[in-house]
């Protein structure tokens, strides 16, 4: 059988130091290891230039008349021996990451081939269980398409006029609800630049979490300076609470305590906001942030059912988080009574003791509402319904 003819590359008037390395080693690169490319030039110095290039690539190179002919050779991966594979569990960068994520796959691309000798990166959470959730990237696209631009989306010329106690209530429960924001914004700040990139979508999905977050903060300020007011209070026992959330020893504990937790709590107080809002603006606000606040608390559920899965005794972490919390703050105030009170005169409407009677029942069923949907996420993170009760009963006064 005859051979078959060795395939021919002709650069033409290209030299090598103007494109036609590339177009050399595109078509070396489809050929087996071993097999040989004929390569026609007319450049003036290319023999010279190709046969430097092949002996720092570790080409076997002969000249045959007006031709040069290159083996590809075993050896000639170069700079890309020992490389690294960052590639998926599932075999593609769309696929379950990998497992555990290695100090050398550094900035690279999921999927991607990582150059040996590049630097490591060192990320305190680089393991799967530790941050992953099966749902990040659907998440992170409903996220991406549902960012909202506080200047457009909430009507912020809309007439009215409240009495000056309602106002007031308006304002202290807005300065509330940025402290708590600026806590819910922080804490995930925190983990971003220890997450390895090789979880992409956690990292895309904290990040869009983070601008929700700015987002609400730049809206409740807004909502409490609309007339001419000034934030009003914070407590010591309210910053304590918050302060618990930076103490969080783990990215787990802390997505627990501050999603699963507190901003599923926020979520029934955003939505008792909308109920009871006395003013079309602050009715926008709650409705909009509600829906941002229930993604968050989405991804932590979705984490935490992740972990669980892999990892069953992770449960006893989260029970001591909650009881540890819960002696730290034994001796704080929880929600002060400034924020109580407005929410209850919200929830009336006027200062007549028929409203502010119906105003604290409102508040009284808030608060149950916030306990019986953390009971409901601790059951379904598998704590036994007597232990969700306990374990809800314990959570901090402050709601967050």
């Amino acid at each position: 059988m005859a051979a078959s003819p060795i395939p021919t590359i002709d650069i033409e008037s290209l030299g090598l130091d103007q494109g036609a390395l590339l177009l050399i080693r595109r078509a070396l690169a489809e050929r087996p290891v071993g097999s040989e490319l004929r390569v026609r030039g007319q450049s003036p110095d290319w023999r010279m230039h190709l046969e430097a290039w092949c002996r720092s690539q570790g080409h076997p190179l002969r000249f045959e008349a007006e031709e040069a002919v290159v083996t590809r050779s075993p050896h000639a991966e170069g700079r890309w021996l020992g490389a690294q594979s960052t590639g998926a569990a599932q075999g593609d960068a769309n696929g379950t990451p990998a497992e555990d994520a290695a100090p050398g796959w550094g900035l690279a691309a999921r999927g991607a081939t990582v150059e040996a000798g590049s630097p490591p990166f060192f990320f305190a959470l680089h393991r799967r269980d530790e941050v992953w959730a099966a749902t990040a990237g659907e998440l992170y696209r409903q996220a991406a398409a549902a960012q909202w631009d506080p200047g457009t989306a909430i009507d912020w010329d809309a007439p009215f006029d409240l009495p000056p106690a309602v106002e007031a209530a308006v304002v202290q429960v807005m300065t509330y609800l940025i402290e708590n924001e600026n806590a819910a914004l922080l804490v995930p700040a925190r983990h971003l630049g220890q997450i390895h990139p090789h979880f992409r979508e956690v990292l895309q999905l904290l990040a869009l979490q983070c601008a929700d977050e700015a987002r609400h903060v730049e809206v409740f300020t807004r909502r409490a300076t609309l007339r001419g007011n000034q934030p009003a209070l914070s407590t010591a026992g309210g910053q304590a609470s918050l302060r618990t959330l930076f103490d969080a020893p783990d990215f787990s504990v802390a997505t627990f305590l501050l999603s699963v937790l507190g901003e599923g709590s926020f979520v029934n107080l955003l939505n008792f906001l909308h109920a009871h809002a006395p003013d079309p603006v602050t009715r926008q606000i709650a409705r909009l942030t509600a829906r941002d606040e229930a993604r968050h608390v989405a991804f932590g559920m979705a984490h935490l059912e992740y972990r669980l899965s892999v990892q069953p005794d992770y449960q006893a972490r989260l029970r001591n988080a909650i009881e540890v919390r819960y002696d730290t703050l034994a001796s704080t105030a929880g929600l002060n009574e400034e924020v109580f009170d407005a929410l209850v005169l919200l929830a009336a409407g006027e200062l007549s003791p028929a409203a502010i009677a119906r105003g604290h029942a409102a508040v009284q069923q808030l608060q149950r509402d916030m306990a019986a949907g953390r009971r409901a996420r601790l059951t379904r993170l598998g704590f036994e319904r007597d232990e969700a009760q306990r374990l809800s009963d314990l959570h901090t006064r402050n709601f967050m």
